[in-house]
């Protein structure tokens, strides 16, 4: 019979609880499983099993087919005390719970539905990494409901204009550009300023009574040079949207003034902190990483913190990250670097741990991207 070992005997050796005269039996009443006890002589893993079922049960009170996955996944959690305290306590099994029990066949679509919200965005990012629906460009698939929301207290002409031009202009190029470049950088932020923009602008217009038939170059200059903010200057896209359209004569909008940085690194300084990145072993993996290839190759921190295992290729001589289109060859140092980051445990994902919401190769990654500010 198998005892779990609660003590040591006067030479150190471990004993368990009916050779030290401790009766309790931490024998669980329904798998045979021996361990500590959670509630009414079942071991925790019989009681998140229980709860998950209680979880995600559907209108029959039974798991659905669609619905296994993510119950295998819960209920196989390494840590079962903990995968409990988050089903009683986490504000998402709550929406969680009403899904499944509605019966309806999950979906981006059915999700897109609910208002949005912190924990629909979390749902959904655990049913895409159960395999229950299929992973998409979530930043630029929230943004229709995102103009909604801003649409709501805006007069129905700018509507009428705001929604074609996102849905048939922004939306379209920036998923055409998402079919090459599976993580575009900051492509939702982008998106959201143009059309805050054009939705500014129009309301620049009303307060002049002005159509967007009548504009002229003189209107376009005097609302850049209106404000000291260079935000303006991304109206070039609303107007270059309402000129193929016919609805604006051709109009020029002036080149956003370039802006030179502050602070240049110069060749004595930049060796040696890449020197330190490639060498210094007392800094986190990551960071020296990330320093690493700011320094070599200057990408954007956005850029940086999409990056993942699945950029970095090796064959028998060479190694590549694809930071752009194209990848580029990495100096042995900065190869055998990466390799050890990538093959971190953090850096893997289980179907467990995504369920949970835990590490996983992208967090690794990002956490790497502030070493940009350091570097």
């Amino acid at each position: 019979m198998v005892q779990p070992l609660i003590a040591r005997s006067d030479d150190g050796a471990e004993v368990c609880g009916p050779c030290v005269g401790f009766a309790a039996d931490y024998t669980c009443h329904q798998c045979g499983r021996a361990g500590n006890p959670h509630s009414r002589g079942r071991c925790a893993h019989c009681v998140l099993a229980e709860r998950v079922k209680a979880l995600l049960a559907g209108p029959d009170g039974t798991v659905t087919p669609q619905m296994e996955p993510l119950a295998a996944a819960l209920t196989d959690a390494p840590s079962p005390f903990r995968a409990i305290q988050w089903i009683k306590d986490s504000p998402n099994t709550g929406l969680l719970a009403r899904l499944a029990a509605d019966g309806h066949t999950l979906s981006h679509e059915l999700l897109d539905e609910l208002p949005p919200s912190r924990n629909q965005r979390y749902i959904r990012q655990l049913l895409v990494h159960t395999g229950i629906l299929e992973e998409r460009h979530e930043d630029l698939e929230r943004i229709p409901g995102w103009l909604e929301h801003e649409l709501a207290d805006k007069p129905a002409a700018h509507a009428n204009l705001a929604r074609p031009f996102l849905h048939w202009f922004l939306l379209h190029c920036a998923r055409q550009r998402a079919a090459h470049r599976h993580h575009p950088a900051s492509a939702d932020r982008d998106l959201r300023r143009r059309v805050s923009v054009a939705l500014d602008f129009l309301a620049w217009m009303d307060q002049r009574d002005l159509a967007l038939a009548d504009l002229a170059q003189e209107h376009i200059d005097d609302w850049i040079t209106g404000a000291t903010s260079q935000r303006r200057y991304l109206i070039r896209y609303f107007l270059k949207w309402t000129t193929s359209r016919r609805l604006t004569r051709e109009l020029t909008v002036p080149s956003l003034p370039r802006q030179e940085p502050q602070d240049l690194l110069d060749e004595d300084d930049r060796w040696p902190l890449l020197q330190r990145c490639l060498t210094d072993d007392a800094l986190p993996t990551d960071v020296r990483a990330a320093g690493a290839i700011t320094l070599l190759f200057g990408p954007s921190a956005e850029r940086l913190c999409h990056l993942t295992p699945e950029h970095l290729t090796f064959d028998d001589k060479h190694a590549h990250l694809v930071l752009g289109r194209h990848p580029v060859l990495l100096p042995p140092r900065l190869a055998e670097l990466l390799r050890r980051l990538a093959e971190s445990p953090g850096c893997g994902r289980s179907s467990r741990e995504s369920a949970q919401g835990l590490g996983g190769s992208s967090r690794a990654w990002s956490r790497a991207s502030r070493s940009r500010r350091t570097a």
